[in-house]
């Protein structure tokens, strides 16, 4: 039974899919094994523009659809007059995507954010690396 819903940054979702385990630390990997993972809708949309970028091989549906199979990763729900509301307060990100995550996970109860972004890590105290 999972103890409590984690949100994934990007990046998490991209090494997943990619098998890199090893990229994740083990306090970030025991959360991926016994929590909720949610992802961000703000995330799902990062992982299409690094898709055109080409930076990633699968669409973000697709590289999302591959990871939530694997692991029971959730799109979040949450509505987005909330989310947006939230990210009004986020002014230490420039980075759009950044601020919509760290938002989504704050508007869920300040839920835990895995991340190795050290930007993200140094502002959102609730961010597990």
């Amino acid at each position: 039974m999972a103890i409590q819903a984690v949100y994934l940054d990007t990046h998490v979702v991209v090494w997943l899919a990619a098998g890199k385990i090893s990229q994740i630390t083990p306090k970030a990997q025991a959360l991926i094994e016994t929590a909720d993972l949610l992802l961000s809708p703000m995330a799902l949309m990062e992982l299409e523009y690094l898709y055109e970028l080409k930076r990633i091989r699968l669409r973000g549906r697709d590289l999302f659809q591959k990871v939530a199979h694997e692991t029971g990763l959730q799109l979040c729900d949450l509505p987005f007059p909330s989310i947006a509301g939230a990210a009004l307060d986020e002014m230490w990100a420039r980075d759009p995507f950044d601020r919509l995550i760290v938002a989504q996970a704050k508007a869920n109860g300040f839920a835990p954010l895995l991340s190795a972004d050290a930007e993200i890590r140094k502002h959102y105290p609730r961010t597990v690396w």
